[in-house]
């Protein structure tokens, strides 16, 4: 075992450099993160929010109109992708209404 011995203002200044990577670190993280929400959906996340149903969403997949991960049997959705379909759900729910239909 080594030992290594600095003094004092040495080692306040590494603490101190060391603070600003971590500072500067968590500033690219949270830029990055920005208006971005962190983690996939699923099925389930995304029925709840958007407001349909599973058969509705597999018609948004089908037709192309929401892009998706498949991992095994299961389906994911980014966020971003979800927010950018939001308009066009409503605008859809506000036509089968107006049809006397519900989506």
């Amino acid at each position: 075992m080594n030992i290594v011995i600095i003094s004092k203002e040495k080692y306040e200044e590494m603490v101190g450099k060391l603070n600003l990577l971590s500072d500067r670190v968590n500033e690219i993280i949270g830029k990055r993160e920005k208006g971005k929400l962190s983690r996939w959906m699923d099925n389930q996340d995304v029925c709840q929010q958007l407001r349909i149903s599973p058969r509705t969403l597999q018609t948004l997949r089908d037709n192309g109109t929401l892009a998706y991960s498949q991992i095994g049997h299961k389906i994911f959705y980014k966020p971003e992708d979800i927010q950018s379909i939001v308009r066009l759900v409503e605008d859809r729910r506000k036509d089968a209404a107006w049809r006397g239909r519900t989506i």
